[in-house]
């Protein structure tokens, strides 16, 4: 995700997830799987699993205040892998 990454909205972030896709909420994931992470696989998959950054003279092309963040919605920390791509000349 590319995000203009200051205190405020690491906490605005997480919070409007939370209220867009509440984990109190019985989802159908829970009935499966009885982990209580439903929510965390809906807010997940609204944010997406992949971003494009364009590079130019080895650096991202980002914004003033903008960074490259991974936001962990699941209910615990897990061990991620990031995979990264380049492509062009």
């Amino acid at each position: 995700m590319k995000i203009e990454f200051e205190p405020g909205l690491q906490r605005d972030l997480p919070e409007i997830l939370d209220r867009l896709i509440p984990p109190s909420r019985s989802y159908g994931h829970e009935q499966a799987w009885h982990d209580g992470n439903g929510h965390s696989h809906l807010q997940a998959t609204l944010l997406g699993p992949s971003l494009s950054i364009p590079v130019a003279s080895g650096q991202p092309v980002l914004g003033t205040w903008q960074q490259i963040i991974h936001l962990e919605c699941d209910v615990r920390p897990r061990q991620r892998t990031v995979v990264v791509t380049v492509m062009g000349e």
